[in-house]
């Protein structure tokens, strides 16, 4: 337990340069979770619905707002977003089309890397898996990995059905 209260994991920048980039997430983080579902959509369809960041509320992540991107989808690029009053200032670190999409952020000082990698299975259907490191001091305390699970599931439920019912 004391390792989940006080691991404070690599520097942001070593997250997004050294675990982002290089496809993988901090596994030593107190909280990870990976989480899988096949979409009956095309991989382009995915990937569209993906990365419109401005509809995350409707497409990918329900109860987020006051999205901002500084320069659109692409590496490096920063963008804002709140969610139940926590504010995430974050960066994509991976932005390959119709095959990954990864981003490190932190808020309230948690550091997060969070990725998304899409596999067709088919031309009508997509493997999407997401993969998500939480760490922070005390981070333990508010949060925890069966609470990650459940973001991860409806995360990619939100996907699902968003990206089914696009045209």
């Amino acid at each position: 337990m004391t390792h989940a209260l006080t691991y404070r994991g690599p520097s942001l920048n070593a997250l997004h340069e050294q675990y982002a980039k290089a496809h993988r997430i901090d596994e030593r983080a107190p909280l990870a979770g990976r989480r899988q579902i096949v979409v009956e959509a095309p991989v382009d369809r995915v990937w569209r619905t993906l990365t419109d960041v401005l509809a995350w509320d409707t497409n990918l992540e329900p109860g987020v707002k006051d999205i901002r991107l500084e320069n659109g989808v692409t590496v490096d690029s920063k963008f804002v977003r709140s969610n139940k009053g926590a504010r995430m200032t974050a960066r994509f670190a991976v932005v390959k089309r119709d095959r990954e999409l990864a981003w490190t952020g932190q808020a309230f000082g948690a550091k997060v890397v969070h990725r998304f990698e899409l596999t067709p299975r088919t031309d009508e259907t997509t493997d999407v898996l997401v993969q998500e490191s939480m760490a922070g001091p005390l981070l333990a305390l508010v949060f925890n990995t069966r609470k990650l699970t459940n973001l991860l599931e409806e995360s990619l439920h939100t996907l699902k059905s968003a990206a089914e019912s696009a045209a």
